[in-house]
């Protein structure tokens, strides 16, 4: 998974595909392992501005991390999504779709991945349908060089396909757990840009 910054939304030097680009790295930088100190202080220096579901949401992350420590983030990250035995949150698209880790939806993103050139690295040890490792293929998909695979037909299909029937249920298992603290706005961020993307793509 690789680092991002922070978004500003609005930004005049940010195009929106950009600025979609960065989220979803953020997410998926977020969701894959617990942040260091130095990402959660820059996301706590963050602008906040605007009025949108999506920007407030940004707003509460940005408000969360200003006084975010990295240990109680880790152990909490911890707490949820690794814990003894099965985790309290899932982040795999294959229990949401079949009820089972590691069954046909896996199967078949990975034959998807295989069409799009892309394969998991040797050092990533989640499987392809954690939803950092989509975020971070989405990621790709909008900003990679690459006009065959990278365009707005192939990201629409890939999100439809592999994560619009899950990740609003996802986000919502994690904004409801007694245990989120720091996670709570970054299942609101993630819920909210995940409907944007959503109803952008049914407008496309």
């Amino acid at each position: 998974m690789t680092s991002t910054q922070a978004i500003k939304f609005e930004s005049q030097d940010q195009g929106e595909e950009t600025a979609r680009a960065d989220l979803y790295g953020l997410l998926a930088t977020l969701l894959y392992a617990p942040p260091p100190q130095a990402l959660l202080t820059t996301i706590g220096s963050a602008v906040v501005q605007g009025d949108s579901l999506l920007e407030h949401a940004w707003a509460d992350l940005v408000a969360a991390c200003k006084t975010a420590q990295q240990e109680a983030v880790r152990e909490e990250y911890e707490l949820l999504f690794i814990g003894v035995g099965k985790p309290e949150v899932m982040l795999y698209g294959s229990f949401y779709l079949s009820g089972f880790l590691m069954e046909k939806p896996l199967a078949e993103l990975r034959t998807d991945l295989s069409l799009l050139g892309l394969q998991r690295s040797d050092d990533v040890v989640e499987s392809e349908d954690h939803l950092a490792s989509l975020c971070e293929v989405m990621r790709y998909l909008i900003a990679a060089d690459d006009v065959v695979h990278a365009n707005l037909a192939v990201q629409e299909k890939f999100f439809n396909t592999h994560m619009r029937a899950w990740v609003l249920d996802c986000c919502n298992a994690l904004e409801s757990s007694s245990n989120a603290n720091f996670y709570k706005p970054v299942a609101r961020l993630a819920h909210a840009f995940f409907e944007v993307e959503m109803q952008a793509f049914d407008m496309a």
